[in-house]
C-alpha cells in the first residue's frame, strides 16, 4: 500500500498559505485534461497537494470552494479512461484525499471525490480498501446522505459488491442503518433489469453465505418489536436480511445453496411460529391488522414480514423433498395454513401461503396426506382449501388431496 502523500508544509504550526491559481486558469486546465493528448502526469501530485490544502478551509469563501471543486474535477478528468493516470492519482490520493473528501459537508466535493474513487478502483486496489475500511464505510454514508448521487451508488454496486471479502469485512463494522443501506443495494442488484452475470454468481454465493448466517444468528432480534414502541435498528437490519434471502432464493443460481444452508429453514419456521403466537397473544406490531403508534410510528417497519417468511419457506421447499419433509417434521404445515387470512400488514399473504403449500405438496404424498387428514378432522377449513385451489377427495379408505387449478400462482 502506498504511503499517504505528506500534507503541504507548515511553519511554526501554522499552515503556509500556498498561492491559489487563477480560478479561470484552473477551469481551463480542467477542461483541457478531458482530452487524452493534454494529460501530464507530473501535475497530479501538485493537484492533490492543492486539494489537501483546500480541505483545511472548512468555511470557505465562494472562490476557494470553487477552486476545491475544480481541483477534484481536474483529478477526475485526468484519471478518466487512462490507467497510467489512475495509478498515479491512486499513489498520491490514497488514502488521505478520500478520507478527507468523502465526508465533506459540500455535496459536490463528495460527488467529485466519489467519481475519482470509482474511476481509479480495480481488483488490486480493492484489497487496499480492505485495510482502510473507513473509506468504504464513508462511501456507504455518502450514499445514505445523497441517494440521488450516481457515483457512491456505482462504487457500491460495480465495485464493492464484486468483492465478497470487502463486503464481509465491511459488514462487521457497519452500523445497523448502514447495513440496511448496503442490503438495499444488494437487493437492487438482484432484482435489476439485467440478470446476474455469470461472473457475479460465485460472488453472490459468497454473499449468500454471509446473509444466511447473519439471519440465522440474529433473526430473533425481530421479536423486540413486539414490546418496543420505537423501531429497533438491529431488528430493522434483520428484516432487510430476510428481504435479501427472498430475492436470493428467487434466483435459480443461488437457490440450491440456500436450500441446504444449515439451520436456515428451521430458523424461519421457528420465527414464523413465534411471531404468529405473539400476534395472537397481545396487541403488537404482528397482530393481523394491528400496529403500534407512539412517538415513532413503527406500523410499517415489519410490513410484509410474515408474508416474506412464508415466501422463503416456499422457495426453500421448491422441488426439494428433504426440505418438504423437514417442514412436516417441524409441524410447519398447520402453522402455514393457520396464517391464510387477510392481513393489512402482510399484502399477498394468502397468495404466498398457496405458493408454499403447493411447493410443500408437489410430489410429496406424505404432506398431501397430512393436509387431507387435517381437513377430515376439521383442522383445515375445506372452504379455505378450495379458495387455495385444493380439495380433498375420499377414495375408499384413502383421502386424496388434489389441486383444482391447472397452473400454480407465480
Amino acid at each position: 500500500m502506498a504511503a499517504p502523500r505528506p500534507p503541504p508544509g507548515r511553519l511554526s504550526g501554522v499552515m503556509v498559505p500556498a498561492p491559489i491559481p487563477d480560478l479561470e486558469a484552473l477551469r481551463a486546465l480542467t477542461a483541457l485534461f478531458k482530452e487524452q493528448r493534454n494529460r501530464n502526469l507530473d501535475t497530479i501530485g501538485v493537484a492533490v497537494d492543492l486539494v489537501l490544502l483546500f480541505r483545511e478551509l472548512r468555511v470557505e469563501p465562494d472562490s476557494l470552494l470553487t477552486a476545491f471543486r475544480c481541483g477534484l474535477q481536474f483529478l477526475g478528468n485526468i484519471a478518466s479512461r487512462n490507467e497510467d493516470s489512475q495509478a498515479i492519482v491512486w499513489v498520491h490520493a490514497f488514502p488521505e484525499l478520500f478520507m478527507t473528501c468523502l465526508n465533506h459537508p459540500d455535496k459536490k466535493i463528495v460527488a467529485y471525490c466519489s467519481m475519482i474513487l470509482f474511476t481509479s478502483l480495480n481488483p488490486e486496489r480493492m484489497k487496499e480498501l480492505e485495510e482502510n475500511l473507513n473509506i468504504a464505510i464513508n462511501v456507504i454514508e455518502a450514499h445514505q446522505k445523497q441517494p440521488e448521487s450516481e457515483w457512491p451508488f456505482l462504487i457500491i454496486t460495480d465495485h464493492f459488491l464484486k468483492s465478497p471479502e470487502l463486503v464481509q469485512a465491511m459488514y462487521a463494522k457497519l452500523s445497523n442503518q448502514e447495513r440496511v443501506t448496503l442490503l438495499d443495494l444488494m437487493i437492487a442488484k438482484l432484482v435489476g433489469d439485467e440478470p446476474l452475470a455469470k461472473d457475479d454468481v460465485p460472488v453472490f454465493l459468497r454473499h449468500a453465505e454471509l446473509i444466511a448466517s447473519s439471519f440465522v444468528d440474529q433473526c430473533r432480534t425481530v421479536l423486540r418489536l413486539t414490546s418496543e414502541q420505537h423501531a429497533d435498528e438491529e431488528a430493522l437490519a434483520t428484516i432487510r436480511l430476510l428481504d435479501v434471502l427472498c430475492e436470493m432464493t428467487a434466483n435459480t443460481e443461488l437457490l440450491g445453496y440456500l436450500q441446504g444452508f444449515p439451520g436456515l429453514l428451521e430458523r424461519v419456521i421457528d420465527l414464523l411460529r413465534l411471531i404468529h403466537v405473539a400476534g395472537k397473544d397481545t396487541t403488537n406490531i404482528f397482530n393481523t391488522s394491528g400496529c403500534i403508534k407512539a412517538e415513532g410510528d413503527i406500523s410499517n417497519v415489519a410490513e410484509g414480514f410474515k408474508s416474506h417468511l412464508i415466501r422463503l419457506i416456499g422457495n426453500l421447499c421448491y422441488k426439494n423433498k428433504d426440505n418438504q419433509d423437514k417442514v412436516n417434521e417441524l409441524d410447519g404445515i398447520p402453522l402455514i395454513l393457520d396464517n391464510c387470512s387477510i392481513d393489512d400488514s402482510n399484502p399477498f399473504l394468502t397468495q404466498w401461503v398457496v405458493y408454499a403449500i403447493r411447493n410443500l405438496t408437489e410430489d410429496n404424498s406424505q404432506n398431501q396426506d397430512l393436509i387431507a387428514k387435517m381437513e377430515e378432522q376439521g383442522l383445515a377449513d375445506a372452504s379455505l382449501l378450495k379458495k387455495m385451489g385444493f380439495e380433498v377427495e375420499k377414495r375408499g379408505e384413502k383421502l386424496i388431496l388434489k389441486t383444482t387449478r391447472d397452473n400454480p400462482p407465480p
